[in-house]
């Protein structure tokens, strides 16, 4: 049991949280090319990418697994995007440290969405069965290059407008 839930169920829920981030996630990438904060998709992918990191540590093994390394990474990267973009309000160099890390929190999902799409499906697995195959490497290396262009584009475009004040805030003359 896994926060009152059996482990198969858990991990359905962890599936779940993992593919809204990357759904969210690519929307976040998408508005990025155009300069769009998309606030609203933004924070649910960032929530759902800690709630993947975080819930994949409690899944019950007795050793560290490169599942856990993944997890850890994708921790610290998401620690540099939360205060690029919160605390540091984007300015400066936080602006594309917030992007590079923004896509490599969403690459880190991808990439660990593949190596689970190679275990977990059937037809897949049956072309990559000990995901050192060339399929695994090709579809990896694939979903690496596409993110590495992905993210030289997302840093090139996303210059958003400094956050309008909102009614009743009083401005320097």
């Amino acid at each position: 049991m896994i926060l009152g839930m059996s482990v198969p169920t858990f991990t359905v829920v962890h599936t779940v949280i993992s593919l809204i981030g990357i759904f969210a996630g690519l929307i976040v990438l998408y508005g990025m090319f155009s300069s769009k904060r998309l606030e609203a998709w933004t924070a649910v992918f960032l929530f759902t990418t800690v709630l993947t990191s975080v819930t994949g540590f409690l899944f019950p093994v007795d050793k560290i697994l490169p599942s856990h390394i993944f997890g850890v990474m994708s921790l610290l990267v998401l620690a540099v995007t939360l205060a690029a973009l919160y605390v540091y309000r984007l300015a400066g160099k936080w602006r594309w440290l917030y992007v590079a890390s923004a896509v490599f929190a969403l690459y880190l999902n991808v990439f660990v969405g593949v190596v689970q799409s190679f275990d977990k499906v059937a037809f897949l697995n049956a072309l990559a069965p000990t995901q050192k195959d060339l399929p695994f490497l090709i579809a990896q290396a694939l979903v690496l290059l596409l993110f590495i262009y992905f993210g030289i584009k997302a840093v090139r475009s996303f210059h958003p407008a400094a956050p309008t004040l909102g009614t009743g805030e009083m401005t320097a003359a």
